[in-house]
């Protein structure tokens, strides 16, 4: 039986940073695990096995809970690298530059591009449906794909074409250090601060597009994409009026740190120890890289599919990451799919069927 998602009306709006911070419980678990690549495979079989409904569990122990903060009023900023900073910061972005066409179908045109970001240059993909417009638009942010071989517009490469047809204009954002795009700092990089800016810059130059009506813009996130998501939800509540992750990242930073940057990229991990403290003895830097921290800023209603059978990123991130919104009266809805694992690839014609609804639902109202 197709699976139900469970969704939840935001209702009346009240802040609930105390009720969210005991719900998460900023408990550091160590998961071994290697960070695989994230490039989506270009074609898909049919869906073969149905997605599972799921439900919230219990919430976890809970540690203090961090002062309230609202869209309205802002945390404090304890430290420059942390999502406080980001709420602070304009993104303008500015002009898209067509560099070069790659292709022409039967349904859109496809562009590499670039486009500002602050004072970094950033690449990426334009793909533009055929017709008048003005059309909606999704922001794409890709997932771990080692900087040194990744090439522009990897990553999402079923999601563009599909949400194209679909009559969506899609910017897929590369980040900072990939492909044509100015390097990134070794902090940037390994927090997503960077790569967080590149697609809030995104979404705003998005909307200066002719053919894009500004009203209609979302966001779309896979892997470490959707931690950028998240990210850019609490950074920037209202930029976007709808998001999707898929197969997300933990929605807590030291989650992420065990998972991939420990045993990947160990001197990384031993970098941010150094300049900024061990998680015991600078907890609230590493909570405040943490978009669950911050759950009760989000505005935009989520959309989160993960498979039962992933090991890259494990379901129970998704569950909790979903459980947590819910608890600051955001509108979430989680999709479970049985034995699906990291790469989506029987059920992932299902899963794009119920993005685009969810999408021209949600854009449209």
């Amino acid at each position: 039986m197709a699976g139900m998602g469970v969704p939840v009306g935001s209702g009346g709006r009240v802040t609930r940073r105390t009720a969210l911070l005991g719900a998460a419980g900023l408990t550091l678990t160590a998961c071994a695990g290697s960070e695989q690549p994230d490039a989506s495979p270009t074609g898909s079989s049919s869906a073969t096995a149905s997605p599972s409904a799921t439900t919230s569990p219990s919430p976890s122990a809970s540690t203090s809970p961090s002062p309230s903060a609202t869209a309205d009023a802002l945390p404090p900023v304890e430290r420059r690298v942390s999502l406080p900073q980001l709420m602070r910061e304009d993104f303008d972005g500015g002009p898209v530059t067509r560099v070069r066409r790659q292709s022409v179908t039967d349904a859109y045109e496809r562009w590499e591009v670039t486009y500002p970001a602050g004072g970094t240059t950033v690449s990426g993909i334009l793909l533009r449906p055929r017709g008048r417009g003005p059309f909606p638009a999704v922001v794409l942010c890709h997932g771990y794909i080692e900087p040194s071989v990744y090439v522009t517009g990897q990553g999402l490469a079923r999601e563009q074409d599909y949400l194209a047809r679909a009559g969506f204009v899609v910017l897929h954002t590369d980040y900072r250090g990939h492909a044509a795009s100015d390097p990134a700092g070794d902090v940037e990089r390994e927090s997503r601060l960077g790569y967080t800016r590149d697609a809030l810059h995104a979404v705003a130059s998005l909307k200066q597009l002719p053919a894009v009506d500004p009203e209609r813009v979302a966001m779309l996130g896979r892997s470490m994409g959707g931690g950028v998501t998240l990210n850019a939800l609490v950074a920037q509540p209202g930029a976007v009026r709808a998001a999707v992750v898929y197969a997300s990242v933990s929605s807590l930073f030291t989650e992420n740190l065990d998972q991939f940057t420990i045993p990947n990229r160990p001197e990384s991990a031993q970098e941010l120890a150094r300049r900024f403290g061990t998680r015991r003895g600078a907890p609230d830097f590493y909570a405040g890289l943490s978009s669950r921290t911050y759950f009760d800023r989000v505005t935009e209603p989520v959309l989160i599919h993960h498979g039962t059978a992933d090991d890259t990123c494990p379901p129970p991130w998704s569950r909790r990451t979903h459980r947590l919104l819910r608890a600051a009266d955001v509108d979430s809805t989680l999709r479970l799919y049985e034995g699906e694992q990291h790469a989506f690839i029987p059920q992932w014609p299902l899963s794009m069927e119920r993005t685009v609804r969810f999408l021209r639902r949600r854009l449209d109202a």
